[in-house]
């Protein structure tokens, strides 16, 4: 290969589409836009999910139930995955420089799947029974860590408390 047979890739040369510039620019007198129509006027604009007058898309699909927006979620751990990490101690901390809990801010539940054959210390925010049966069988000790108290509720007491 040298600099005679050097070629430009495809497309790189071509100019971009000057709109609006007249009759000579190829895209003459309606600047690509068609005649007439709702696309063809300026400022137009086309609401989002809108399809032409057909039922959209948001209203056809049924809607039932309730999402309540205050529900406080947990990322599960089963006593496998704690025996599995080899610590006497184990915290929301712990867990998460493991990988076995993704969130920073996520609540842990530790849940009795599987078995321990040490006593380990374990702090979470919850517990299943048959956990905290096994956890104590096994001579270990379970602490309740208290969990985080949401931000609309302590300006709430903050503004209680100023009066």
């Amino acid at each position: 290969m040298n600099l005679s047979n050097l070629r430009a890739p495809r497309k790189a040369t071509e100019n971009r589409k000057r709109v609006g510039r007249g009759m000579g620019s190829g895209m003459g007198k309606t600047s690509t836009r068609g005649h007439k129509g709702q696309r063809s006027r300026s400022g137009s604009r086309i609401m989002r999910g809108f399809e032409g007058g057909q039922m959209p898309l948001h209203r056809r699909l049924p809607k039932r139930g309730f999402t309540n927006i205050f529900k406080t979620e947990y990322e599960v751990v089963n006593l496998e995955r704690l025996a599995g990490l080899g610590q006497s101690e184990i915290t929301p901390e712990v867990l998460r420089k493991a990988g076995v809990v993704t969130s920073k801010r996520s609540l842990v539940k530790v849940l009795g799947q599987g078995e321990l054959s040490s006593a380990i210390t374990v702090h979470a925010h919850k517990f299943s029974k048959s956990a905290q049966e096994k956890i104590e069988k096994a001579g270990g000790k379970i602490n309740v860590v208290s969990s985080l108290v949401p931000a609309a509720s302590k300006k709430v007491a903050a503004t209680r408390g100023s009066n």
